[in-house]
């Protein structure tokens, strides 16, 4: 669980003006131009943000139409320049409005029209699904240095505690506090860490099931080894076992037994088989995309309408800070947030885990995400949110709304674009 995301962190047009906006049959070629308005320059390609505060790469606050009263709908990755497709003049904003996607508005106060085409700048995901490296902190915790200057003079930015976690997006050698060369890490925050006070994080690359057919006969092997019978008994020697993270089919149950072949039979207790459900009275629409969390084997499906489309294994809340049952929406998602208790001082131990990936808050500060600090799936580990592997993680972030256009980081929902149901039970 984690502190709900304020949003810089996170930062109404009409049907009518997104059509125009997209060149929709019928409608002018973009940008779109509100009646009475000096067109841009013909040579206006895309929307920049303006630069940070301290020079770097500055990002964009999205609001959801023309005016600052139309609320925030999202947050620009830094650097990121979006495609530029109208605009408008409206309150809280000097200059005009920017159409840059769908019911996106950008101040031209704090952008720039640019010739160039739109430049997402999103790192490419690895096979873990991920955008960066991880490592933890090793028990004695470690110095965090602004430059690899202050490194090598021993001036540290700040002191990270044994146990937490950084993204790293560069790597490189240089002389240390005692002038021998060795490595460091850049993370996503600007610091300078020395390898040698990490660890790498394994995150796990499993991943669950596709169900094309809609049928929901999936199990996996939550035992490291689990015995396999040649009948639905077990007063006979096994036959087989099958491995932690075996996907099985399951094909007939007899009392504490399945069969997942045609003459192999598992113990029930050893795998976790998600249960058909139907859509909750919150899902309206026949193909409306959902998500059904069930505690009881911990395990995700994904639905559009009544027919079930992927599932996986997930690690929901321990005991003491169990995951909260019911309905809920999405309210934001992140392409990636911190999550930390450092600013409870009733606490003892605190833990602090740099950028999430693929979070969907949907319960004040729970989420659906993506987890690199454990492999442990199917069994409960969390401090209240549903933790996934990253490949899962981003599978379910592009399948559930809102959705976030190239070049962002962060989405609010809207109308046209609601946030999705997850339904924990």
């Amino acid at each position: 669980m984690s502190r709900p995301p304020s949003l810089r962190a996170i930062g109404v047009a009409t049907l009518g003006v997104l059509a125009a906006s997209t060149g929709a049959a019928g409608a002018p070629v973009p940008p779109w131009i509100a009646e009475g308005e000096v067109p841009p320059a013909p040579w206006a390609r895309s929307v920049a943000p303006k630069a940070a505060d301290d020079g770097g790469p500055g990002d964009m606050v999205l609001f959801g139409g023309p005016t600052r009263a139309g609320g925030r709908r999202g947050v620009t990755r830094a650097g990121a320049t979006l495609p530029f497709f109208g605009a408008k003049r409206g309150s809280g904003c000097s200059g005009v409005w920017w159409l840059v996607g769908p019911l996106a508005w950008v101040c031209s106060d704090e952008a720039w029209l640019s010739g160039a085409p739109p430049e997402p700048r999103a790192p490419t995901p690895g096979e873990d699904g991920l955008r960066a490296r991880y490592f933890f902190v090793r028990g004695d915790g470690a110095s965090a240095y602004a430059s690899l200057d202050s490194a090598q003079e021993g001036t540290a930015d700040r002191e990270l505690e044994g146990g937490w976690a950084v993204a790293a997006v560069q790597q490189r050698t240089a002389p240390g506090p005692s002038g021998t060369t060795q490595g460091f890490v850049l993370t996503t925050k600007g610091v300078w860490i020395a390898l040698s006070d990490l660890s790498a994080a394994r995150p796990s690359t499993f991943r669950g099931e596709a169900l094309a057919d809609g049928a929901l006969d999936v199990a996996w092997v939550l035992a490291d080894k689990a015995s396999v019978w040649t009948e639905a008994s077990t007063k006979h020697k096994p036959s087989g076992a099958r491995v932690r993270f075996e996907l099985v089919r399951v094909h007939e149950i007899s009392g504490a037994m399945v069969r997942v072949d045609e003459a192999a039979w598992m113990q029930t207790r050893d795998l976790a088989r998600p249960t058909l459900s139907t859509p909750p009275a919150e899902v309206t629409r026949p193909d409306e995309r959902w998500v059904d969390v069930e505690l009881a084997s911990q395990t995700l499906v994904a639905y559009e309408g009544a027919r079930p489309v992927y599932a996986t294994l997930v690690s929901t809340g321990r005991p003491d800070s169990p995951t909260p049952t019911g309905a809920h929406r999405v309210w934001v998602k992140l392409e990636a947030t911190d999550m930390d208790n450092v600013e409870r001082g009733d606490l003892d131990a605190h833990y602090s885990m740099e950028d999430v990936p693929y979070t969907q808050f949907f319960e004040h500060g729970v989420a659906l995400h993506g987890t690199y600090w454990h492999r442990d799936f199917g069994h409960t580990k969390s401090h209240g949110c549903v933790n996934l592997a990253p490949l899962d993680a981003k599978w379910l972030f592009a399948f559930t709304g809102p959705h976030l256009a190239a070049g962002w980081v962060a989405a609010l929902p809207v109308p046209v674009d609601p946030g999705s149901v997850v339904r924990v039970r």
